[in-house]
């Protein structure tokens, strides 16, 4: 076996059809990494003519050692339960990092560790790929260990619907209630969603510059999402959904519920006054009382819709979510919401909106991305999990972060000298 560069034509072929794709091992992924000075080699292991195993292989140089750093994103495209394959993969990658002067190569695999549920519980004789962990260790690779929080470069928990050609019905059967009484309370307040155009960028970071302020992170520059937007549009992989809500129609809607109601009530009562219908006084009453307090809710509702229009005008922005789209699977990358109109939960109808494109265009899984394997109530990032895990699905743990060392000595200055770094920047 023979480990060679490959064409980007080479490459793709054999990636698109390697169960662990995800957009990281592409090469417009690769392309938007090059706006931020790294370089690519596309790499694959060869069988005689045949490709046994490959990798995307990121690079960029150090500084002040002018040495480099490799990091396959989201892994190597191989069967990490082949220590034999996994073996000479290893020993002639090793060789091709030391050849270009690189001190290390980190790897992210997209590979399951072992089978959760949607609590998180580890599913009883369900599937696990333990001996790929054993098998990295044996070769020599760095473990950074089975982290719960979100310390690693790319997370290691993620929380997962899997569609695998089910119907939307079926979908929304393993929703909680609440999140289905949300989503058509959103439908009827006319929040509707739609994907942005390249010069309504600034209006997705606005969002977001907003969310970061909320949830204490600093948000990317808008040219981060340019580049982005450059590198990963055209090719399908970046969709951006904004979603708005249309006051006016909203307004239109609950006069039109509230006039139903009314009609109702005045039917009702003329009915029971003229005794054209026999009634159960109790039941009377009751529904009686319901149509009241309901016209009493409407009212308030118009009124409140009114003064959003008075502020906002027919039509506002409430939320936003980028996605990533690509190989099996629909990821919700990141996302925000205005903050001063938080109480319409427009994430809710964002994230349905990515679902229903999963289902619509065949895609295997709806992935929410990160969560933590923290699953205690007083973990201060249990609510996102809550909230994720209300569309149903599982858990998923992913068998982590390691670090291929190339030179010991280069190594530990890079860390000490990545630590010295970070204490001065804070």
């Amino acid at each position: 076996m023979k480990l060679v560069n490959l064409t980007k034509k080479e490459f793709k072929k054999f990636a698109d059809k390697h169960p662990q794709i995800t957009f990281h091992q592409t090469e417009e992924w690769a392309n938007l990494k090059k706006t931020n000075g790294w370089d690519a080699y596309y790499l694959g292991l060869k069988d005689d003519k045949k490709i046994v195993a490959g990798a995307l292989i990121l690079s960029k140089t150090l500084p002040v050692i002018k040495k480099k750093m490799f990091y396959s994103p989201r892994g190597f495209l191989i069967d990490y339960n082949d220590r034999k394959l996994l073996e000479e993969f290893t020993k002639e990658i090793k060789e091709f990092a030391k050849k270009e002067g690189a001190i290390f190569i980190k790897i992210d695999p997209y590979v399951e560790y072992q089978e959760h549920d949607n609590d998180g519980n580890v599913v009883e004789d369900g599937y696990n790929n333990k001996q790929a962990v054993e098998n990295l260790k044996s070769l020599g690779y760095k473990f950074f260990g089975f982290n719960l929080m979100q310390d690693t470069l790319q997370p290691r928990w993620m929380h997962v619907i899997e569609i695998n050609g089910r119907s939307e019905d079926e979908v929304q059967k393993d929703m909680e209630s609440k999140t289905r009484q949300i989503l058509r309370k959103n439908e009827k307040s006319c929040i509707k969603t739609r994907e942005i155009t390249r010069d309504e960028l600034p209006i997705f970071k606005e969002i977001m510059e907003h969310t970061g302020d909320r949830r204490d992170f600093v948000d990317r520059p808008l040219s981060y999402y340019e580049a982005m937007w450059d590198n990963l549009y055209e090719s399908g992989i970046l969709k951006i959904l904004l979603a708005d809500i249309d006051f006016k129609e909203y307004e239109k809607n609950t006069k039109k519920e509230l006039e139903e109601i009314e009609k109702s009530l005045k039917d009702r009562i003329y009915k029971h006054d003229n005794n054209l219908l026999k009634m159960n006084e109790k039941k009377y009453e009751s529904t009686n009382k319901q149509d009241n307090e309901s016209i009493e809710r409407l009212n308030k509702q118009i009124d409140k819709i009114k003064s959003y229009q008075q502020e906002y005008g027919d039509k506002k922005n409430l939320g936003t979510i980028l996605f990533l789209v690509y190989g099996n699977e629909v990821l919700s990358l990141f996302g925000g919401t205005d903050d001063n109109l938080m109480q319409f939960q427009s994430a809710y109808t964002v994230h349905y909106a990515g679902i229903k494109y999963a289902i619509d265009h065949g895609y295997k899984r709806y992935n929410f991305y990160g969560i933590t394997g923290d699953f205690r109530k007083e973990n201060p990032l249990f609510g996102l999990y809550l909230f994720k895990k209300s569309f149903g699905g599982h858990v998923v743990e992913l068998i982590g972060e390691y670090d291929l060392v190339i030179s010991k000595f280069w190594y530990t200055t890079y860390n000490l000298a990545f630590k010295l770094y970070h204490k001065l920047k804070k």
